[in-house]
């Protein structure tokens, strides 16, 4: 029987990678490791700490009694209270000395940190891989023309590479801001309750140098290059907005590439993969819905709203701290990584399997074109000896009646005939037919493509090496 709620991001979406790294192991583990290295370096500075409780912690830091903490929060309300008391029972020796001079957040905070900063270079190497991908992409369909839209009319013309393009670089601008805000991210550090380290001040006798330095210790040891100069007794809750607004722009970049393919996919010109069993509609078998875009669009719009709620959360914080913060973090950090990390899975799995359907590409072009080469038209004519203005009407009035007959009667688009017919332009149809080479109308789109890929991506992905390893794209 399954007769508990399960949160989908685990049971459907997420890596097993994420899920393990947002679990109860990774969490009370790290705050073993936390206050591992408060002990250390509190014994380096010169705190009565023996080498006997060290190792009794550090030999009992993966073997969490899960019971016995929660037995003991049942009864203390305090889940870092319940922690520290129940490691205690496995290192007796070192009890005394668990937690000195700290408060909660030394450990709840700092372990936020631990966790997003990790959890930002597990969705690094995601974010790559897509990247990688979608470049291969834009390279391969750099010369395929295609009919671009504004406002979803037709359009000039563009390239299929070159639309890719587009896609692709959102994506690096979100590495470029994952990079940006991992590499800030900082510990607090031991602030103590409100941020003054008066508690450690009275442990090292008044040495605020100590003080100082047991920061920058206890940073060290978790494999951070310092902590925040100043807080409360949190870390500033601007950190996690800053972090989850990343995840946000990754929602947002997936989300717009999923929305261009699922109309792509109704205009029969690119398709994300459909596999061989696979089924499109329950009840209409012939049907091959972008289930994969569809499911990307999905979790980034859950992603886009769920980063409001650190935004809040940093607005709504009241002097040096408040509790009104622990359980929408609790909710929001985490389920915001796992999300992301299904959908930067899903764009991997997009990206390289896309299809492209060049004929229906060329037919749907080739059906507008002689309404966007009516400028290339009225120059040639022009060349000829034609009066611009005369010409300009005349094209103006020949093409509100072939759109008449497209739209009003479903006929061909005859606007090359009724040109080739009236003498004032003095073309052929032979001469208006060279004109209409797709290809003659894509601008430097092939062009852009290749400065684009050579002159920013193969950079980034020389100095940022993907890894072909990729475990767990679940889809």
């Amino acid at each position: 029987m399954k007769s508990t709620y399960e949160s989908p991001l685990n049971s459907r979406y997420a890596s097993k990678e994420m899920q393990r790294l947002f679990s109860p192991d990774a969490k009370f583990i790290t705050w073993r490791r936390l206050w591992i290295a408060l002990a250390k370096s509190e014994k380096e500075l010169g705190l009565p700490i023996s080498d006997e409780q060290l190792h009794e912690m550090e030999s009992t830091v993966n073997n969490i009694d899960y019971e016995a903490a929660d037995r003991y929060e049942r009864e203390c309300r305090h889940d870092v209270m319940a922690h520290i008391r129940a490691w205690g029972e496995q290192c007796p020796k070192a009890k005394g000395i668990i937690h000195w001079g700290a408060t909660s957040c030394y450990v709840g905070d700092n372990t936020d940190i631990v966790l997003m900063k990790e959890g930002l270079q597990l969705l690094r190497g995601k974010l790559l891989k897509a990247i990688q991908l979608l470049a291969k992409f834009a390279g391969e369909q750099k010369d395929q023309p295609t009919l671009a839209f504004t406002h979803f009319q037709p359009a000039q013309p563009t390239t299929v590479g070159k639309r890719a393009t587009l896609w692709l670089n959102e994506l690096v601008m979100d590495l470029y801001d994952l990079d940006y805000v991992s590499g800030s991210l900082k510990l607090l550090g031991s602030k103590g309750t409100t941020g003054t380290q008066a508690s450690f001040l009275e442990l090292f006798e008044g040495d605020c140098g100590k003080v100082r330095e047991l920061d920058r210790k206890i940073a060290e040891k978790m494999g951070f290059d310092g902590t925040y100069p100043v807080s409360g007794q949190t870390y500033s809750r601007k950190v996690d907005a800053r972090v989850l607004n990343v995840l946000s722009g990754i929602a947002q970049s997936a989300y717009k590439m999923s929305g261009d393919i699922r109309l792509l996919q109704h205009l029969k010109e690119v398709e994300e993969p459909f596999e061989e069993g696979q089924i499109g509609s329950s009840a209409m078998a012939y049907k091959r819905n972008p289930m994969r875009s569809e499911r990307i669009a999905s979790l980034s719009r859950y992603v886009i709203v769920d980063a409001l709620n650190p935004a809040v959360t940093a607005a709504t914080q009241w002097f040096e701290r408040t509790l009104d913060d622990s359980a929408n973090k609790r909710l929001s950090v985490p389920e915001a990584f796992l999300a992301v990390d299904a959908i930067l899975s899903l764009v991997i799995n997009v990206t390289d399997g896309l299809v492209v359907y060049p004929k229906v590409i060329e037919q749907r072009l080739l059906a507008e074109l002689p309404f966007m080469a009516t400028e290339n038209i009225l120059m040639d004519a022009v060349k000829k000896g034609g009066d611009r203005q005369e010409l300009h009407e005349r094209i103006r009035v020949h093409s509100m009646a072939a759109a008449k007959v497209v739209k009003e009667q479903g006929g061909k688009n005859d606007l090359l005939e009724r040109i080739a017919s009236d003498p004032a332009f003095g073309l052929s149809m032979d001469e208006l037919t060279a004109i209409m080479k797709p290809e003659n109308f894509c601008g430097m789109s092939s062009e852009q493509v290749d400065h684009y890929l050579r002159e920013t991506i193969a950079p980034l992905l020389s100095e940022n090496p993907v890894s072909e390893d990729m475990p767990d794209i679940r889809v």
